[in-house]
């Protein structure tokens, strides 16, 4: 299978994740999740626990809150689908790690080169944080800014690109 890239993107619980299971679905071969959120609390616990009885066993699952770009390589080759859910969560955890936004520029960067050349389809969910109004705290700020360019260098690589509205997906690329 050649590399495809589909980038899909939306509000919270706007149905991203489940539309992008289910064009996943639609391939064949063997599919990985790679899933990049953490369990801190029970209602994350909760959270991750209703996708992965939703998702099944059609899919080997992978959780990796940081080196996500280094599993990205490692899973190439042995998985015709890839599924990273989710971005902005990675993000969140990059930040809370490192110094400056030129080393999370840094990283993104290098999560974009291992999606590039991912032999297979990638499809990659990620928030939209910039369609309300200014945080007021500098750290909201910061990460709105960085989703901002993270969501940017990843949909510009995309083959396909969606932003899903109240469950509706809505092809923008």
């Amino acid at each position: 299978m050649p590399n495809k890239i589909t980038f899909i993107t939306g509000g919270a619980r706007s149905g991203k994740s489940a539309f992008a299971e289910g064009l996943a679905l639609r391939l064949p071969g063997r599919r990985a999740y790679l899933a990049t959120a953490q369990a801190l609390d029970a209602e994350m616990l909760a959270r991750i626990e209703h996708h992965r009885r939703r998702r099944g066993d059609a899919w080997d699952t992978f959780e990796e809150p940081l080196a996500v770009a280094e599993l990205v390589r490692k899973l190439n080759g042995r998985y015709d689908v890839l599924l990273l859910d989710c971005l902005t969560l990675w993000l969140s955890n990059v930040i809370a790690r490192v110094a400056t936004d030129g080393d999370v520029a840094e990283r993104v960067e290098d999560l974009a080169a291992a999606i590039g050349t991912y032999a297979g389809a990638s499809l990659i969910v990620s928030n939209e944080v910039g369609l309300g109004i200014v945080p007021e705290n500098p750290l909201a700020r910061r990460f709105r800014d960085l989703a901002g360019f993270l969501n940017q260098r990843i949909a510009r690589a995309a083959d396909e690109a969606y932003l899903m509205a109240s469950g509706i997906p809505v092809k923008i690329k």
